[in-house]
């Protein structure tokens, strides 16, 4: 496993967008499967976005039509657009990776604030 680094959290204001950025630079391997959890405070985690290498792509219902999850061809790279956050957005998110050997990993989580 190699460590997950996530970039692209912030405030933004409601309406607004914002693009998460999660990379595996020290893996040799290709990730088979890359996403984005969020987790808001005193709720569970829960998915938002998840992408299978050179496979399909599943938006939860909470980011249909808004958020938009992609891969690079590394196979080590996720990214997620969204698009019109709402005050139901703000949250902690993180990556996740599910490597060759099936183990998963996290990154430390970003912060998304949205403000009214």
């Amino acid at each position: 496993q190699a460590q997950l680094m996530e970039s692209g959290g912030g405030l933004v204001q409601a309406g607004g967008s914002l693009n998460l950025s999660c990379v595996a630079p020290g893996s040799i391997f290709t990730i088979n499967q890359m996403g984005w959890y969020r987790q808001a405070p005193g709720k569970q985690r829960e998915l938002v976005a998840d992408s299978i290498h050179e496979g399909g792509t599943n938006i939860a219902d909470s980011g249909q039509g808004r958020f938009t999850i992609s891969g690079d061809k590394t196979g080590r790279a996720v990214y997620l657009q969204m698009n019109t956050l709402q005050p139901e957005d703000p949250a902690v998110y993180y990556c996740t990776a599910r490597w060759p050997d099936s183990s998963d990993s996290w990154g430390q989580g970003l912060q998304v604030p949205v403000s009214s």
